[in-house]
């Protein structure tokens, strides 16, 4: 199988995966499950190439994946805008790659292994 389940239906698996990898992109490190770390690590590089792309078409298929939120206050700046004018650019001479997973231990409460995504 290509992806994991995650215990959800497909709608609140996608939204989900959504609301990660736009707070990855917004955060640069997030920390959630192991299990959903490695499914949103596909998610963001497919966003970050796209940025590398950076024309119109790249740009309105970032838009209808990511959500439309503020990544820095004081700017105005948006996830979009942040993806294309900041972490495209660092990231043009890289060729894929641009995540970081780095265990952090289980959970308190379940036990589920923790990490923290970041990006390198």
């Amino acid at each position: 199988m290509g992806y994991q389940k995650l215990g959800r239906v497909s709608a609140v698996r996608k939204a989900m995966l959504r609301d990660l990898a736009t707070d990855l992109i917004i955060n640069e490190r997030i920390e959630t499950t192991e299990a959903r770390a490695k499914e949103v690590r596909k998610f963001a590089e497919k966003m970050i190439t796209l940025g590398k792309r950076g024309d119109l078409h790249a740009r309105r298929q970032a838009a209808s994946f990511l959500r439309n939120e503020v990544a820095d206050s004081e700017s105005g700046q948006r996830s979009l805008q942040k993806l294309f004018s900041d972490l495209a650019p660092r990231y043009a001479e890289r060729n894929g790659g641009y995540t970081r997973i780095a265990k952090i231990g289980p959970r308190r409460g379940d036990g589920a292994p923790m990490v923290i995504i970041e990006l390198v």
